[in-house]
């Protein structure tokens, strides 16, 4: 879809705000107001206008908290809003596709937390019906657009480290260990869809095919080896269905090889270490968990006759939203560069930032790939 016909490239061209009414933030602590409000307030062009919680309770003090005078208590009354342009759904898997559905009912353009849907055929269907509305449509799979990943990326084409042979990520989700916070059981269930496959993995997976290109083959194996977890106030076991580990192997354009390991909760060792190794060198990126699209991002790197790793800032011709500070802020640090990139697209037709289409695919990737076991 060319981006620059969409309702929305008029005032990004013309540099108009556009109008956002996000549903899911509330005022204490959901993923929204840690990650989309600093994000939104961090890149100029958006303006914050409307939000929609549970009820209109709950709605009018989140409204109060973070200034935004146009607080509803149903998403319907937020996409009829006329000064929302662009709605962004940051709440629950389960809840995705009937909110997504009302905001391109409304002729709206969607942002969508990622997992995009409860499985593929959500997704899907969601993809269908933003193409055949025929708006502009983001899924959260910022990882991409995290200025670190963006660097890695050129470094690689730019040949750092020479031919590509292997590449190899181990990971901790965080969730998915030996306990649970009281308000996190829902990811336990792996019914409903935010698994340690879905998110960590899948914003990982993302990533590494953006710097080094789509798995062309793909093996995808999850194994259960906790049962419960821990409730963290109760002190009551909680049931598990969701796997705590996910182990996958591959073959990327050119013949790399490119393996994962994904572990539940966190570990005393390494809980994100991403490996590119080459003919000429080396690159890794470390984090303190294995989440890259909401973690601060170390970039070290060592070629030629070196025998080390050495740290390797970011330019800063890729830091375009200097405001926030990718240690400080980083669970809406690379949100706040997918924003600022869905500017450009806007203006200039490109179509860097993923969309619904592309979440339809990484689901289907995905799911096309777990493997019996």
């Amino acid at each position: 879809m060319n981006t620059s016909e969409s309702p929305l490239a008029g005032p990004a061209r013309s540099g108009k705000p556009i109008g956002v009414g996000i549903i899911g933030l509330g005022a204490h602590g959901s993923w929204a107001e840690r990650s989309h409000l600093p994000a939104l307030r961090a890149v100029p062009g958006y303006e914050l206008r409307a939000l929609s919680a549970s009820s209109r309770q709950s709605a009018e003090r989140s409204g109060q908290k973070h200034g935004v005078a146009r607080a509803f208590g149903t998403a319907a009354e937020l996409v009829a809003c006329d000064e929302v342009d662009l709605v962004v759904v940051a709440v629950k898997v389960p809840y995705h596709r009937e909110l997504v559905q009302t905001a391109l009912d409304a002729g709206k353009s969607v942002l969508c937390e990622w997992p995009l849907g409860n499985g593929l055929a959500e997704a899907e269907d969601m993809a269908r019906r933003a193409r055949s509305r025929a708006v502009p449509t983001v899924v959260g799979l910022q990882a991409r657009s995290h200025p670190a990943l963006a660097y890695a990326r050129d470094l690689v084409a730019d040949g750092y480290v020479g031919e590509v042979l292997s590449t190899t990520v181990v990971g901790s989700g965080g969730a998915w260990g030996v306990t649970v916070g009281p308000g996190d059981h829902y990811v336990l269930d792996a019914a409903n869809g935010a698994t340690l496959l879905t998110i960590p993995f899948s914003h990982t997976l993302d990533g590494l095919a953006f710097v080094l290109g789509e798995p062309e083959e793909l093996r995808i194996q999850q194994v259960s080896r906790r049962t419960s977890a821990i409730d963290t106030e109760s002190g009551q076991p909680v049931p598990m269905t969701a796997a705590d580990q996910v182990v996958a192997s591959g073959r990327l354009p050119g013949g790399a090889v490119a393996t994962f390991h994904y572990r539940g909760g966190m570990t005393r060792g390494t809980n994100f270490r991403w490996e590119i190794n080459g003919t000429e060198g080396d690159l890794v990126l470390t984090a303190p968990v294995g989440h890259p699209q909401l973690s601060p991002l170390t970039l070290q790197g060592g070629r030629g006759t070196s025998t080390g790793l050495a740290p390797m800032a970011v330019p800063e011709s890729y830091v375009r939203v200097p405001h926030l500070d990718p240690r400080a802020d980083a669970s809406a640090y690379a949100v706040a560069h997918a924003y600022q990139q869905f500017l450009v697209d806007l203006r200039e037709g490109t179509s860097r930032v993923p969309d619904f289409a592309h979440g339809a695919a990484r689901h289907r990737s995905i799911e096309s790939a777990v493997t019996a076991g």
